[in-house]
């Protein structure tokens, strides 16, 4: 059997940003809990994503910004570094796969501008593929 170590992530993007040749994405995710008094509070999560993939980082800078509902997949890496003579561990999420879900400003996604449909004609049209 295979080990894994894998996330998956929805919620809202907070920032977007390049650092060096990788893209960080903060995504914000919101878990419902009960305060001190009994009532149910939105509690926000938030969590950053690392995205080396050219064309994920490409579509990302090009279509999606601050709001917009996305689903993030991916691996998770522990690293370590050394600072002022201290061991400094970190746990960085490595972005494999990556989706917007519905924008913040109400426009369509790439999916829902697709007719519905559109995809099941497409595998009907043309050979039997066996």
């Amino acid at each position: 059997m295979r080990n894994i170590a894998e996330f998956a992530l929805i919620g809202r993007i907070g920032s977007i940003k390049q650092v060096g040749s990788t893209m960080r994405v903060t995504i914000a995710s919101n878990y419902s809990r009960k305060n001190k008094t009994g009532e149910w509070v939105d509690d926000a999560h938030w969590n950053e994503i690392t995205i080396f993939d050219d064309g994920t980082k490409t579509y990302i800078d090009k279509y999606l910004d601050k709001g917009d509902l996305v689903h993030a997949r991916g691996r998770i890496r522990q690293a370590s570094y050394e600072k002022d003579g201290e061991q400094v561990y970190t746990v960085n999420l490595v972005c494999t796969q990556f989706a917007c879900l519905a924008r913040a400003d109400g426009k369509q996604t790439a999916a829902q501008e697709r007719p519905a449909g559109a995809a099941a004609n497409a595998d009907r049209e043309g050979d039997i593929p066996f």
